[in-house]
């Protein structure tokens, strides 16, 4: 006989949970007395929705749901910017919400709210337990729904007498992964697509990735000579140094390789959706019908067709698929071979930083100087803004499980990630980049990094303004400027009031040693960057785009 809040611990660990992360609250208290005596490792965040971005960030980096805890109501909602970034980008997440006891239900009570009416559009399956006896069937279920398909987040919702309830119930097993492999059929037509192609090119996308598919796709490229581009916030699904890679395929994309892409005459794409951002708008890839022949593999069989027509539909994870592909050689060097390098140098040239801009400190510089004394296996971190222009186009990822960036273009999200990666990797450099007002979203959860001796560095971005909001409002509606300025704290004193380590860069000469202090310090630690607001993109500046307008 156990309480449901032992059970739910049970049955956490049947599925090989080893760390949750969570805001408490006294709906849920018999599952936080069953975690004290658990292996569990149980990290309290500042506020829910930085507790649902660690537990995305654990399970973009591991292919394993990320778990969280939250309390009703407020804790819920807040909650609810974290499950909206894991549905957009197909991580798997398991959100507990403790609820209002049985007999207050449909009343309206203190801080009630119907979560399958709630999360019903931003979740992957959204539940109630009312019977504690039925929980590890539910707990079991959350994990095979996260993780199989498309992943995704799931939404259990726990009322309080429920999980004081003492009851017989049976004893969690762990769920059984379900796969999806392509047919010999199916590998077949690819090759003859391949034969007959002239122009083809790959693009990488999606989750249900590991490091030895990473290690297999550069396998297939290298033996079929494929150019290969990642989506958007996907880059670490290819070495970007590897002869083969071609570019992201994101936001403000190369022009040479939209060029490609848009020529292409069999496209690819392994994971990925293709949605709005990666596709440009539904340009490189037209919607339903791409001039392109396309091979669109996908775990999920409700993705295939969604949105484009393919020529050739597989129902595959992309584990899977580079698996059994990787068994497959062309007949002799492929007619395109010669042009893949020159993809390659495109791209370096693209991915060169400048070294000139506006004001007293450039990017460029600092870019270069990451880029020289990072580990290739630093993770980074970053929420949305145009300061992630920096990250996404100037560092060359090389390993898999480096990268930790929403796809949904949410802003708050690199200073939770960094703390999850960190807790995760601990032995790793973990380096969070965020913008000024991207930073105050969520700037909190530097106070969990303190509390749990995580050092991080978080390269505050500050150029007082909303800077992406800005630049659009000064292109649209041009010198007519409102609600885009901000005013900021000291962001090097702030992190010392926190008890980390904080530093201020006012001058490009300046970043490389508060970089280094930063990081031997041993505490979590800020690196502001004071950039002026001129400098808003790598090539453009504000009165540039205003004048344009």
């Amino acid at each position: 006989m156990k309480t449901g809040g032992q059970l739910i611990v049970d049955a956490l660990e049947a599925n090989g949970t080893d760390r949750m992360f969570c805001v408490p609250g006294e709906s849920y208290l018999s599952v936080l007395d069953a975690l004290h005596d658990s292996s569990i490792r149980t990290i309290v965040c500042r506020q829910e929705g930085g507790a649902a971005m660690m537990a995305d960030c654990q399970g973009r980096l591991t292919g394993k749901p990320g778990i969280c805890f939250v309390t009703r109501g407020p804790g819920a909602t807040n909650a609810s910017a974290g499950i909206h970034i894991a549905m957009q980008d197909s991580v798997p997440l398991i959100l507990f919400i403790g609820q209002v006891a049985s007999h207050a239900k449909e009343r309206e009570a203190f801080q009630e709210v119907d979560y399958v009416r709630f999360f019903g559009d931003i979740a992957k399956w959204v539940v109630e337990i009312d019977d504690a006896s039925r929980i590890p069937e539910f707990v079991t279920r959350a994990f095979a729904v996260a993780t199989s398909g498309r992943p995704g987040p799931v939404v259990i919702s726990l009322p309080e007498d429920m999980l004081t309830s003492v009851v017989d119930a049976p004893e969690a097993l762990p769920h059984t992964p379900v796969e999806t492999y392509p047919g010999e059929a199916e590998l077949d037509a690819l090759e003859m697509l391949l034969a007959g192609a002239k122009r083809p090119f790959v693009i990488l996308g999606g989750t249900r990735w590991n490091a030895d598919a990473v290690a297999r796709m550069h396998k297939i490229a290298e033996a079929w000579s494929l150019p290969v581009g990642c989506s958007f916030r996907r880059q670490m699904l290819f070495d970007h140094l590897h002869s083969n890679y071609a570019g992201d395929v994101g936001i403000g994309i190369n022009p040479k390789l939209a060029t490609a892409i848009k020529q292409a005459d069999v496209v690819l794409l392994i994971g990925g959706r293709m949605g709005e951002m990666p596709s440009s708008d539904y340009t490189l890839l037209k919607s339903p019908y791409p001039d392109q022949a396309l091979v669109h593999v996908h775990a999920d069989a409700g993705e295939l067709g969604r949105v484009y027509r393919p020529t050739l539909a597989i129902n595959a994870s992309p584990a899977a698929f580079v698996e059994a592909f990787t068994r497959r050689v062309p007949a002799g060097t492929p007619s395109w071979a010669a042009e893949t390098p020159r993809h390659h140098a495109s791209y370096l040239e693209w991915s060169t930083p400048p070294q000139t801009g506006p004001g007293a400190v450039r990017m460029g510089p600092i870019m270069d100087y990451l880029e020289k004394v990072l580990p290739q296996d630093a993770i980074l971190t970053n929420g949305a803004g145009n300061y992630a222009t920096w990250v996404h186009r100037f560092h060359r990822f090389r390993r898999f499980a480096t990268q930790g960036a929403p796809t949904s273009g949410s802003m708050g999200y690199g200073t939770p990630a960094a703390v999850a990666a960190k807790a995760l990797y601990p032995e790793r450099t973990v380096v969070a980049f965020a913008g000024d007002g991207c930073f105050l979203m969520n700037g909190q959860e530097f106070a969990t990094a303190v509390q749990y001796d995580l050092p991080i560095v978080v390269i505050v971005v500050n150029n007082g303004i909303y800077g992406t909001i800005r630049m659009h409002q000064e292109r649209d509606y041009p010198g007519r400027v409102v609600g885009t300025d901000l005013k900021n704290p000291d962001f090097a004193a702030l992190a010392r009031a926190y008890g980390g380590h904080g530093e201020t860069v006012e001058k490009t000469a300046d970043f490389a040693p508060a970089f280094e202090r930063a990081r031997t310090s041993g505490k979590p630690a800020i690196v502001e960057i004071r950039l002026d607001p001129e400098a808003i993109t790598p090539t453009r500046t504000m009165t540039q785009i205003r004048d344009k307008a």
